[in-house]
């Protein structure tokens, strides 16, 4: 079994933030995979759908940004699953709007959630594939830049990135890390 964990925060109020992006991915796999409606579990919402074969996990957690970790160490321990067999999908201010960036494991980078993700799982031996929101403007907190709505000269940008991170997710899946790294960093 594999799981999928797209980070964000939940209720209306973030639904278009730049820090939802994980939940978007999460959410057009969901529909591209017809997955059943999503249940409540592991501080999360979570929806299970099969993938060449694969059952794969899909999960957001509703537990808000910073505290995410909780919600996927339930999940693994649940289902037993290997640390390797994690994709967590985030966003990233580092990364130029819209680019991907695959990495089998590594530091948090100054993503809060995945900072709670892998100290609560005590590795840093997670998948992750992170996507670009640009860096905040000078002016900007960057917690506030995070949580706010894209632009809308951003939105066709941002919307090709989640299809192009559904179709990662996808490949991860099938073929693992290092094949999405050859497919997918760049896009």
């Amino acid at each position: 079994m594999k799981l999928v964990v797209g980070l964000g925060n939940p209720g209306r109020k973030y639904e278009a933030t730049r820090h939802n992006v994980g939940f978007r991915v999460i959410s057009e796999a969901a529909r591209r995979f017809a997955a059943p409606a999503s249940r409540p579990k592991f501080d999360g919402q979570y929806s299970e759908v099969q993938v060449a074969g694969e059952r794969v996990l899909l999960l957001c957690p509703q537990t808000f940004m910073n505290k995410s970790g909780a919600s996927v160490l339930a999940a693994r321990d649940f289902y037993k699953i290997e640390n390797n067999d994690i994709l967590v999908v985030c966003d990233d201010f580092s990364l130029p709007l819209g680019k991907l960036r695959f990495r089998p494991k590594g530091s948090a980078g100054g993503q809060k959630g995945l900072h709670d993700v892998i100290q609560r799982l005590g590795s840093q031996e997670i998948p992750r594939l992170r996507i670009g929101i640009d860096p905040p403007p000078d002016n900007w907190d960057v917690a506030d830049f995070v949580l706010s709505k894209f632009r809308s000269s951003e939105l066709k940008t941002i919307d090709t990135a989640i299809q192009v991170a559904a179709d990662a997710v996808e490949t991860w899946s099938r073929v693992g890390v290092d094949a999405c790294m050859n497919k997918y960093n760049g896009s």
